[in-house]
């Protein structure tokens, strides 16, 4: 594996449009790398311009949190250059990109992962594994993506779940659609997979989600688990999905009782939307190293 420094973005093209001080590779204990990454997808392409759509958002955000009442970027978030991506072999892209995380992950490091689309996934809970063995993973999403190989490949995005599961324990959080083929491995994990059906019927769902989970925690957000009335710009909307405020609830609980020691926000497609889902997308990238990060503050 290669040691050389991973190279970082300056100013303004960084997350949160922070000064040097606060946002150097050396300095920050947030790494963010964007990987724009459009290979595999299946309804509607464009996840490779989610990245830059996040990163331009994410300068017009507020980074003092409004309910933790703290401005967090003074941890330091380093905004990487963009992972230079090739379409023609997913599983390549997957290697390369775990070889990353795992060279960021030798510094202790928090490393939040900007998609592109899902197929990424894999790598990145690869290299966290082989640092945590102990690891689960937190999926939201809309779909299971548990399909052994689809269209040719075992990388695709609809099937970055089932290489999860073969790495380390997961819990799925929005499912509402999946395939026939899908549905017998389903079966046989139905108690840590939250249904959207299941998640208005049971009111303590959280607790539920919680007690299955085991730290550390990985978080995988598909941007599809949420309600299209919440983020239409994705590649499959899917009607009925969870709402910012259901997603604010779980993050908080489960940092009470998790540690999530990594995370990738995925499948943003931002010319379909405006700037509502990068928007989204952006609060909600910063929502997750707020909370990541609220222990390690509370303990100092």
């Amino acid at each position: 594996m290669s040691t050389k420094k991973p190279k970082y973005q300056g100013v303004p093209g960084n997350f949160g449009g922070l000064p040097e001080e606060c946002s150097t590779y050396e300095t920050s204990r947030v790494i963010v790398l964007p990987v724009p990454y459009d290979s595999t997808t299946s309804y509607r392409s464009g996840t490779r311009h989610g990245p830059q759509a996040i990163i331009e958002a994410s300068q017009n955000v507020e980074l003092f949190d409004e309910e933790l009442h703290h401005d967090f970027s003074g941890l330091g978030i380093c905004t990487l250059e963009p992972m230079v991506t090739r379409k023609d072999d997913p599983g390549k892209v997957v290697g390369e990109l775990e070889q990353i995380a795992s060279q960021v992950l030798e510094g202790d490091r928090f490393l939040l992962t900007l998609g592109g689309e899902h197929s990424i996934s894999s790598g990145l809970v690869a290299a966290y594994q082989r640092k945590f063995s102990d690891l689960t993973v937190l999926q939201i999403d809309a779909h299971l993506d548990l399909r052994d190989t689809y269209e040719g490949t075992a990388y695709n995005h609809a099937c970055v779940m089932r290489r999860v599961i073969e790495l380390c324990p997961r819990v799925a959080v929005g499912i509402r659609s999946f395939s026939e083929g899908e549905w017998p491995l389903a079966q046989s994990m139905a108690e840590s997979t939250f249904y959207m059906s299941r998640i208005r019927r049971e009111s303590d769902w959280i607790e539920q989600v919680c007690r299955q989970l085991r730290s550390p925690v990985y978080l995988t957000v598909d941007l599809d688990g949420f309600d299209p009335a919440v983020c239409p710009g994705v590649g499959t909307p899917e009607p009925g999905g969870l709402s910012w405020f259901d997603m604010m609830d779980l993050l908080e609980a489960l940092t009470q009782q998790h540690t999530i020691v990594g995370a990738d926000v995925v499948e943003l497609i931002p010319d379909t939307s405006g700037v509502v889902s990068a928007f989204m997308a952006a609060r909600l990238c910063y929502k997750i190293m707020c909370y990541a990060h609220l222990k390690t503050r509370t303990e100092h």
